[in-house]
């Protein structure tokens, strides 16, 4: 089983960095580094190295800006992948895909037992494994590791 997480809005508060969204319409990446994380991470990341001793597959899945570039979406790119290993460094991620803005994310499910976390309904809705949004991650975590 897998289980996957949206970035934007499901870990990392991009919407509420100040002026997030014309920075990122201008093509600066710095909303990506600055966001926060959503969650206390010293507890997600134990439950994550937890669950991945039980054979879980924990896997990122996110959108790049949309209306961007190559050049642009490198430096988002890159932007991510700084924030994952500064904010969640013991994870060791299966994979991190971070794909065009609108790709449909149920590509990357592949069992009905696949778990996306993510604050998009349509992604959520969209997802042929179990879905939940961002408000419930670490006790939706917690309840996989006592089964």
């Amino acid at each position: 089983m897998t289980i996957n997480f949206d970035m934007d809005g499901t870990i990392a508060d991009l919407y509420g960095v100040s002026d997030w969204l014309p920075k990122l319409v201008n093509h600066i990446e710095t909303p990506y580094i600055e966001a926060k994380p959503l969650l206390p991470f010293n507890l997600l990341a134990r439950r994550l190295n937890a669950l991945q001793k039980r054979g879980y597959k924990i896997v990122v899945i996110s959108w790049l800006a949309k209306g961007s570039d190559e050049e642009y979406d490198e430096k988002v790119s890159n932007a991510k992948l700084r924030w994952l290993a500064q904010h969640l460094p013991s994870v060791k991620w299966d994979n991190i895909n971070i794909v065009p803005y609108g790709t449909p994310k149920n590509i990357f499910c592949e069992t009905t037992f696949d778990i996306l976390f993510d604050d998009e309904t349509k992604n959520r809705e969209e997802w042929t494994g179990k879905a939940y949004n961002e408000k419930n991650i670490l006790e939706t975590l917690k309840n996989l590791l006592t089964k």
